[in-house]
């Protein structure tokens, strides 16, 4: 019960309180769960608080929460207290062919490969993604015999096939466009009792094999993987094709055919929210990665705080530039913007800017962020001895600073707060945390330019 003194942060800068051997929202160790804890009054060895080591240990398995970013101990401070923490290596264990694509550039393109063998069942899965509105995925001929799914429109797919009784036809009807250029999954079945279709998560049409009559679906052709016989094809991209329970190598076949391309554009516009804080989605061949660079997080999905821990007293300093650098060398260190590229420091004076970060701290009073200028000019953050914060700015003109006092809240409580301050030359616009945005104006007196701004400080004044 109560507020755990230990947990672990996973994806999304989450605390979790469960451990290995339990689950989600459960704050229990695997000896809760199965109720053989050292001391049955609690939910894990550890806080039996007995003289020898205890342990709890397991597998972390809830995807969603994985990878483990970092482990916090607490209530180890009384004497003779002590934890030891490991934490094992991220396991992936699933179907490397699942990003075997390709990408079929025109209606006429298409990939061949042997007979299908599906005589008495056929089961057929895949991946596709389009902007056109219909197109022959895959098809495979005989006499009278034959086995296609087709896009039909923008909101049907369609799986037929005839084994010497007459075509039968199974459609799925979507709600939604299919062809809205994201991911869709497909899988139809066939056996000598009944056929089957799937599209996504909508519902299975089921169409029942007719009591007399052949069973056997006999095929001479080459199966054929997007247009065939003068049919129009499919145009978009194709992953993860299984037949009978075998991946088709659609990749190493797009290497040498004309108008097909092994693997598969757009995955941003499917995955590219997964790139949180402003990271950049880069399409790769098989996938795609996150660019955090313009961000201030790190890791594979720009999650990662990328942060330091102040000690009381310490500082860091940044060089926006020295006299007489050009602004070209500048711009690829700085977010900082002029109109003249060409502009040396002195002369280097910005209308706007935009600041953003996140701090937090149990100390007040004290200076967050300080940028000094070449000439009388600066702009601060700070806390003020309430724990109130409050914003600095001296661009000239008026005696005193303009301060901006944001009284609402106390900012030395130790939580995480996020500070996002634009300046358009009178117009501020002040956000802090989630609540919204408040906007400000400079005194008519003040200046607009922040001169040759020069350094900018953490954590103190110098």
């Amino acid at each position: 019960e109560g507020n755990p003194y230990t947990w672990w942060v996973g994806k999304a800068n989450e605390k979790h309180y469960y451990w290995g051997g339990s689950g989600p929202g459960i704050q229990k160790c695997a000896c809760g769960i199965e109720r053989n804890c050292t001391d049955p009054k609690y939910y894990c060895n550890c806080d039996a608080d007995y003289k020898q080591w205890r342990k709890d240990t397991g597998m972390l398995s809830y995807k969603e929460h994985l990878p483990v970013s970092q482990v916090v101990v607490g209530d180890i401070d009384r004497p003779g207290s002590e934890a030891k923490i490991s934490v094992g290596p991220v396991r992936c264990q699933g179907d490397r062919n699942y990003w075997n694509a390709a990408s079929f550039i025109t209606s006429s393109s298409y990939l061949h490969f042997s007979t299908f063998q599906g005589e008495t069942s056929a089961d057929i899965s895949f991946y596709f993604k389009t902007s056109a509105s219909d197109g022959v995925f895959l098809e495979n001929l005989g006499n009278t015999d034959f086995i296609k799914l087709e896009l039909k429109s923008a909101t049907e797919v369609s799986f037929s096939f005839d084994v010497g009784n007459g075509p039968v036809e199974i459609v799925v009807r979507s709600p939604s466009q299919l062809n809205d250029d994201q991911w869709h999954r497909v899988n139809a079945e066939r056996n000598v009792k009944q056929a089957s279709l799937q599209v996504d998560q909508l519902p299975l049409e089921v169409r029942k094999a007719p009591t007399e009559g052949h069973t056997r679906l006999e095929l001479y052709s080459q199966l054929y993987v997007g247009a065939a016989g003068g049919q129009r094809g499919f145009l978009g991209c194709i992953r993860s094709l299984r037949m009978n329970g075998v991946t088709l190598d659609l990749e190493e076949r797009a290497k040498v055919t004309l108008g097909v391309k092994p693997g598969c554009s757009g995955h941003c516009t499917s995955y590219g929210m997964y790139c949180a804080n402003g990271g950049k989605c880069v399409e790769k061949y098989n996938g795609y990665s996150c660019d955090c660079s313009k961000t201030a997080y790190d890791g594979p999905f720009c999650i990662k705080d990328v942060g330091a821990f102040f000690e009381e007293g310490m500082w860091l300093r940044y060089n926006f530039h020295s006299p007489g650098t050009s602004m070209k060398d500048l711009v690829s260190r700085t977010l900082l913007s002029s109109t003249d590229p060409e502009t040396t420091v002195p002369d280097l004076n910005l209308n706007k800017e935009e600041l953003s970060f996140s701090f937090s701290t149990t100390k007040s009073p004290c200076v967050l962020l300080y940028i000094s200028s070449y000439t009388q000019d600066y702009m601060a953050v700070l806390v003020k001895p309430s724990g109130n914060l409050q914003i600095r700015y001296s661009l000239g003109g008026t005696r005193e600073p303009y301060n901006i006092d944001v009284d609402h809240r106390n900012m030395a409580n130790g939580q995480p707060h996020t500070v996002n301050i634009t300046r358009n030359e009178r117009d501020i616009v002040l956000q802090l945390d989630h609540y919204p945005p408040t906007s400000y104006s400079l005194p008519t007196a003040s200046d607009i330019q922040f001169n040759s701004p020069k350094a900018l400080f953490l954590g103190k004044v110098i």
